[in-house]
């Protein structure tokens, strides 16, 4: 849905779907500065690289709760209002993931 004083879409989230992409977020945040305190305290190598992996994992699958969610809810909400354009953009959407 259009924000009315700018251009960009919003979208109103549920306190329950929020809250799961949040805590999902602060997990991969706590793990991002464990990994700067590994370098700092000058870590191997490969055990910082099987963090960063980690991490990795823990983005990926917020990516893909995110885009279920959005396939679910905006996506199938557009088609059956009948903006097609909405299938464009999350084909454009998944060609920038998949890079």
């Amino acid at each position: 849905m259009p924000c009315e004083k700018c251009a960009h879409k919003t979208k109103h989230r549920d306190d329950d779907e929020r809250k799961k992409l949040l805590n999902r977020l602060s997990r991969i945040e706590g793990q991002i500065r464990g990994i700067q305190r590994m370098v700092e305290s000058d870590v191997y190598c490969t055990d910082i690289l099987i963090q960063v992996s980690a991490v990795t994992a823990a983005l990926n699958a917020f990516n893909r709760e995110l885009l279920s969610n959005h396939i679910h809810t905006c996506v199938a909400n557009d088609i059956r209002e009948g903006r097609n354009e909405t299938i464009d953009e999350l084909c454009a959407t998944l060609q920038k993931l998949m890079k």
